[in-house]
């Protein structure tokens, strides 16, 4: 039999006590968390140990005795020690003693019924263990879940604990402790103060939040087109997901986990880090008057795109690549692009004495987050590129239209026909009429199809170019949202408290002699750091598979591949 025992690292220049911990039978460990120092009453002991065990649901008790022998100056210490075991009877009663000039402790047992049994002697860091929060393996394999069953009642135990490490030597009391924070109870005057300050601006904030929500769930937002543009616009998503963020951080619930704390903490930070951004953002753009240039040079690149497109309609009604084009439906699709190009540049230079002062009120939305501004911005870039994606819905749906059209003559020639109550195709028996005219409509709609899908090609390549652009700007605002900032400065500066598990390093290891091992954390990895606290988020990622978006594309249905609007990810 194994018996192993946990010894704070911090305890070990104390003086001669008892050692108070929580003994684990199931896994024949003991885990001493302070020393008990002299003089003491044992009533008044065992009365501190029972108020202790119903505050912190510990069963704390005293294990043993502790024997430093530098600080013994009355003889006959030892044996008292060993007598306090029959008022404070524990089974097996721990001996913990100096070893000559050795730098390691010696450790040993009494017990009533002498056994044959291996004593492991663990050091640890007492404030590490406690302030860690230890994580379950990501495999889920039988020893391993075991094995961190042991360490989650270790670590367990002594964070539970917290109420017996409140008092330190200094307090006037018969009970006379030696724990990490015997030197005193770490405290800061700014920690308090903001503590303090943080419940009325918590108060304040959580009602303005409130009646803001009820706004923006009222019935007048409801109607169209309000309902309409709150669906549609990227820059309403991200503000109702920062209103949400708000809510959670100004609620007067405690968390009640550990993972709730932390998600709080990341929300916290990832608004702050949000909104620094934003600011600097800001004050770049008002700096020298860059609003006024970017509005100066927006007409102009304006003009330069309707004038590239204008170029490529132009190639395309002519003979693009040397194709053979049918040459009335190119005139009139190009002619009808050409007419939207020119409504759009009339659209543009009949909102150009404004533009700069949009660009000025939509510079101070920046104040709000970065992600708030880079979504106006992709809403800016969805309606400046408004004519493109008419171009590809018009292409799209005349493209879809002959496609679906070829298909469905193609199963006439063959005595087929679409059942659309069953879902399924069925045979069918045409007469020579119905045939006649189906080959004349397949006819017509080949030869058209080259010119049709030219043009599809082309806009929806320029569509595609905006998508890509619109979704790079997406996954920012998400990549913003989701990181958990406060986790991964946690694992940067305090590794220790997102413990993945441990790892024993031996110290001392000699025959007939305890086997003496230190024990130390092993941090989470930062990509377990974001998996297991990343935020989720209002965007989706495409939900198609690249095999099902180039068949809708060949196809010509219309897609959406970066962000599905209305939806959110769990």
């Amino acid at each position: 039999m194994v018996l192993k025992v946990f010894f704070p690292a911090c305890c070990s220049s104390a003086d001669s006590g008892l050692l108070v911990g929580r003994w684990m039978s199931a896994q024949s460990s003991a885990v001493v968390l302070a020393v008990l120092h002299f003089p003491f009453i044992p009533v008044q002991v065992k009365q501190y140990l029972g108020e202790l065990q119903r505050l912190t649901k510990v069963s704390v008790t005293v294990l043993g005795s502790w024997s430093n022998s530098k600080q013994e100056k009355e003889q006959g210490l030892s044996e008292f020690l060993e007598d306090l075991g029959t008022i404070f009877s524990h089974e097996p009663w721990i001996q913990i003693s100096k070893e000559g000039d050795s730098k390691f402790w010696s450790c040993s047992t009494l017990q009533k019924q002498p056994k044959e049994e291996e004593i492991i002697l663990v050091y640890y860091d007492q404030r590490k263990v406690m302030l860690s929060h230890l994580h379950p393996p990501l495999d889920t394999a039988d020893g391993k879940a075991e094995d961190t069953s042991k360490l989650s009642a270790i670590f367990d135990t002594v964070a539970r604990s917290r109420a017996l490490f409140m008092t330190d030597k200094y307090d006037e009391g018969p009970i006379k402790l030696t724990h990490w924070q015997s030197e005193g109870v770490e405290a800061s005057i700014i920690v308090e103060l903001l503590k303090q300050g943080s419940v009325p601006a918590c108060m304040l904030l959580a009602f303005l939040l409130s009646l803001l929500s009820g706004i923006c769930r009222s019935r007048v937002l409801n109607f169209w087109p309000l309902s309409f543009l709150w669906s549609k616009l990227s820059t309403c998503e991200q503000l109702g997901h920062r209103l949400q963020h708000l809510q959670v951080i100004s609620s007067h619930r405690k968390a009640q986990t550990q993972t709730q704390l932390m998600r709080k903490a990341n929300i916290f930070v990832s608004l702050l880090i949000d909104v620094a951004l934003g600011i600097l953002l800001m004050s770049w753009l008002y700096r020298k008057n860059r609003i006024g240039h970017l509005a100066d040079a927006l007409i102009p690149v304006a003009d330069h795109v309707a004038e590239e497109l204008q170029d490529l309609l132009q190639w395309l009604m002519g003979a693009p690549a040397g194709l053979k084009m049918n040459r009335a439906l190119d005139q009139v699709l190009g002619r009808f692009f050409l007419y939207h190009i020119h409504l759009w540049i009339s659209y543009i230079h009949l909102m150009s004495p404004f533009i700069e002062m949009i660009l000025w009120y939509v510079g101070l939305s920046a104040c709000l987050g970065l992600t708030v501004a880079l979504c106006i911005l992709s809403d800016i870039i969805a309606l400046l590129t408004f004519h493109i994606y008419c171009f590809y819905v018009y292409g799209a749906r005349l493209y879809c239209l002959k496609i679906y059209g070829l298909s469905s003559l193609w199963r006439l020639f063959r005595g087929k026909k679409w059942n659309v109550l069953r879902q399924r195709v069925d045979s069918c028996s045409y007469d020579l009429d119905q045939l006649f005219i189906g080959t004349l409509l397949f006819t017509i709609l080949l030869f058209l199809l080259p010119t049709t899908a030219l043009y599809y090609l082309v806009f929806t390549l320029l569509r595609l170019l905006v998508v890509v652009v619109q979704g790079l700007i997406h996954l920012l605002v998400d990549l913003i949202d989701s990181l958990p900032f406060y986790s991964l400065l946690l694992r940067l500066c305090r590794s220790y408290r997102l413990a993945a598990g441990v790892k024993f390093r031996v110290l001392e290891q000699q025959d007939g002699k305890p086997l003496r091992l230190l024990m130390q954390i092993n941090p989470l990895s930062y990509g377990a750091v974001v998996q297991t606290y990343r935020l989720p988020t209002y965007s989706c990622y495409p939900k198609d598979s690249w095999a099902s978006l180039c068949k809708k594309l060949f196809l010509g249905e219309l897609i959406y591949p970066w962000k599905h609007k209305g939806e959110k990810q769990d």
